[in-house]
């Protein structure tokens, strides 16, 4: 049976809700909130600052280290606490995405700690905490190109929709679901990560990079409003 209509009644090309709020970890350097739905990412920043141990440094640049993790309580059944293949593997990718943006060459020696953690989850969650971060990272003032903004694409049997949910994630009819995590930077239109997880023809993964480059758009508009409330708060303080 043909995937004609969403679970939730959304357009195809229709993301869920999106929020996103800057400042949510007073004692962070940099922090973010984001969210699609019901899936929420909070994202805080350290650095840039010396790293230890000194056998570790690079003399030419500073290097991020991402820690991606979900708590114990963000799905029905609870998670064991601690690291797992997948949470590591997130980090890993997560950390090449937003690396791809940041200009740490300015500070030699140095490490930034993003650490993502997930407080509720409905499919979707590296995307979400992507941009949390790299709003987190242009909230602590470390210099970017500009915000990577992600953004998830399912193929349901034959359909692409975005903005994908669990329930999608589990669709099983036809050719079942086809999850596609992307993140691009907006001003340049450069995709500077891609996950696949299923079957898909090269056509299909063209329109569904088109669908995620539109969606990115938007959610694009979402950082830079964000960041410029708190920019606006924060000035006001002073």
């Amino acid at each position: 049976m043909a995937y004609t209509k969403r679970f939730d009644g959304r357009k195809f090309d229709e993301t869920r809700k999106i929020t996103a709020k800057v400042g949510v970890v007073p004692n962070a350097d940099g922090s973010a909130m984001f969210a699609f739905g019901d899936t929420v990412a909070i994202a805080a920043v350290y650095g840039p600052k010396q790293l230890h141990p000194q056998h570790m440094q690079n003399p030419e640049k500073g290097i991020m280290r991402v820690n991606y993790q979900m708590m114990s309580f963000s799905v029905s059944e609870r998670i064991r606490p601690g690291p797992s293949k997948r949470s590591t593997e997130i980090s890993k990718i997560s950390e090449w995405a937003l690396a791809s943006s940041t200009l740490l060459d300015e500070f030699p020696n140095t490490v930034v700690d993003v650490h993502i953690m997930i407080s509720q989850a409905d499919a979707s969650t590296r995307c979400a905490g992507i941009n949390a971060a790299s709003l987190a990272l242009a909230h602590a003032g470390v210099p970017m190109k500009d915000f990577v903004t992600s953004v998830s694409i399912g193929k349901m049997d034959k359909q692409m929709v975005v903005d994908v949910t669990k329930e999608e994630e589990d669709y099983e009819e036809g050719e079942g679901a086809t999850d596609i995590a992307m993140s691009f930077m907006n001003r340049a239109e450069s995709l500077v990560h891609i996950q696949l997880d299923g079957k898909i023809s090269p056509k299909e993964l063209k329109e569904a990079v088109n669908l995620g480059k539109k969606a990115c758009k938007k959610i694009y508009e979402t950082q830079k409003k964000a960041l410029k409330e708190i920019q606006e708060m924060e000035k006001e303080k002073w």
